[in-house]
């Protein structure tokens, strides 16, 4: 393993900005100090100018594998991840199988020891008829980021809608809950009513089918849940200004027992955008009016919100409905029907580049990104050494260029699916190196340079 002394580098951390040097050894952060004087074997990177993060730590991603790989695997999305600084995934149980029992559970960890260049952790899957069998869980909980309750329509039988089933998980789990909450009942009424309004449903409908209220019911349900037992709830990928009446600010993240989140395209796009992208942007929960990206981000700065995600859900881009044409640019298949339309998008490549945006932009410092795509993150699961650029800690780092652009084209994303949603946006840093622990997987001074001789490695928490 090669050691690294990193110099003369801005470091992103703890709420400062300092310039130090960083010596990486044995995999760990072994010093940081002003002036560190290089060894015989230790390879040298020069900082200057640019910027170090800890790694990224996404707890939403869909990666595919096992069953779905035609549209993705644990090593190409993790690649992407490592490409765009995400050093550590937790990873969703709709697979196929649906990772609805431990043996399951482990088999994708079997994969991910193999293949996955990230560090990387599973959530154990639940449905109506295996809440003893999930809550096993509590016997591994410090090796398993936590269980995932589908509290709207999900793949395969994962849907837990059964009011018993969801009181007996909230009551007896010992591990972080963390929830998609969307209620299937007004999902569906709304669906039937627009449909006969109007029989060939667009886009733009997506957002009024699941829409504001759908949320909010859903997520209210899972915080009395929750409240009831006092369990630890985590809900996933907020997109509505109503829901953020359900969460406050006057406790610190590590002693708050209900958390939330915003992923990036709620963040990034609205409702407006369906006229440019179609289904190329449709997901679970919808993006919505602008209001909703307004409010999600006034909650995410005064702390309302506690995390940033991607929920990065590859389709490839028949099952979007699109094609490439003779120059590369994507176009839609004429007259897809909505329901033949999938929902999700591929992210995960990209989203510390984008905060970096919107820090060009004004909006968010680069300390609040660390805080809430790293450190609150590792708080949040009580990740064991990691989320931080401490001494003692797991060298999960990334070092940007802010002051180098970098155009999202075909070419340069790294996604089996082969597409995103934010083709010909040009960011305005690079990521030009990341190291998941100690290892310098990425560099990019202008051409990718990979080393994949290490893999990740399995995510432990400190319960």
């Amino acid at each position: 393993m090669t050691n690294y002394l990193i110099k003369n580098i801005r470091i992103v951390n703890e709420n400062a900005i300092v310039v130090s040097d960083v010596l990486v050894s044995r995999g760990r952060i072994e010093k940081i100090d002003k002036s560190i004087s290089n060894r015989p074997a230790v390879r040298e990177i020069n900082g200057e100018g640019k910027y170090l993060f800890p790694g990224v730590i996404d707890d939403q991603v869909h990666f595919r594998e096992p069953g779905l790989t035609h549209k993705a695997n644990i090593y190409s999305e993790s690649r992407a991840a490592v490409a765009g600084g995400v050093t550590s995934f937790m990873e969703m149980p709709n697979t196929i199988p649906n990772a609805l029992t431990l043996d399951l559970l482990e088999d994708k960890y079997e994969i991910a020891r193999q293949t996955a260049l990230a560090n990387y952790s599973f959530f154990m899957g639940t449905s109506n008829t295996n809440p003893d069998e999930a809550l096993k869980v509590n016997r591994h909980r410090d090796s398993i980021c936590g269980i995932k309750i589908f509290m709207g329509s999900s793949t395969g039988n994962m849907l837990v809608d059964n009011y018993l089933t969801l009181d007996k998980l909230f009551r007896e789990s010992e591990v972080l809950i963390a929830t998609h909450c969307e209620e299937e009942k007004i999902i569906k009424s709304n669906y039937e009513r627009i449909k006969r309004d109007h029989p060939d449903l667009r886009p733009e409908d997506h957002p009024l089918i699941r829409n504001e209220e759908a949320c909010f019911e859903s997520s209210l349900a899972a915080i009395q849940f929750a409240g009831k037992y006092n369990s630890r709830l985590h809900i996933l990928h907020i997109s509505t200004a109503k829901e953020l009446q359900l969460f406050g600010n006057l406790r610190p993240l590590k002693e708050k027992h209900i958390t939330c989140e915003v992923c990036v395209h709620h963040l990034h796009f609205t409702a407006d955008d369906y006229k440019r992208l179609g289904y190329l942007i449709k997901c679970n929960p919808a993006i919505k009016a602008a209001d909703n990206r307004d409010a999600l981000w006034k909650a995410l700065l005064d702390d309302r919100i506690d995390i940033i995600a991607t929920d990065h859900a590859p389709h490839t881009l028949q099952e979007k409905g699109y094609y490439r044409d003779d120059s590369g640019n994507l176009m839609p298949v004429e007259k897809l029907q909505y329901e033949q339309a999938h929902a999700g998008l591929p992210l995960v490549q990209h989203p510390l580049q984008l905060m970096l945006h919107y820090y060009k932009q004004g909006k968010i410092s680069l300390e609040t990104i660390v805080q809430k795509m790293s450190h609150a993150v590792a708080d949040c699961y009580r990740v064991s050494n990691r989320g931080y650029i401490r001494e003692g800690y797991w060298a999960d780092l990334v070092i940007a260029d802010l002051d180098k652009p970098q155009k999202v084209t075909p070419e340069n994303v790294l996604y089996h699916c082969g597409w995103s949603p934010l083709e010909g946006f040009t960011f305005p840093s690079t990521i030009t190196h990341t190291f998941v622990n100690g290892n310098l997987v990425y560099e990019n001074y202008g051409k990718a340079v990979w080393d994949e001789s290490y893999k990740g490695m399995r995510l432990l928490f400190e319960r």
